[in-house]
């Protein structure tokens, strides 16, 4: 059965933030670490990256696209060895 607002054409968008867990090597983080300093951009005491994604979702409500975001973290986005992953809704 279709959820209620299926027909309406509604979006909901959701954000994926995935980031390597702390102790994992970030050899891009530790680069521009290194690089700013070379740059001298001061007082810079560390540095993280990360991939954010923006997942929009037509027909479902937004718990139902959190959920599927969350599908898509556990089969594609993300491996929970080494990364820890965000799932927040977007507001419109």
């Amino acid at each position: 059965m279709a959820p209620p607002d299926a027909g309406s054409g509604a979006r909901v968008r959701v954000e994926v933030r995935v980031e390597l867990k702390p102790g994992i090597l970030d050899a891009e983080a530790e680069s521009i670490e290194k690089s700013l300093a070379l740059l001298g951009i001061a007082a810079v005491t560390g540095v993280t990256t990360a991939r954010v994604y923006d997942l929009e979702f037509s027909g479902v409500s937004p718990s139902e696209a959190e959920a599927r975001a969350g599908q898509a973290v556990d089969r594609l986005l993300a491996n929970p060895v080494v990364h820890r992953v965000t799932v927040r809704p977007i507001p419109a």
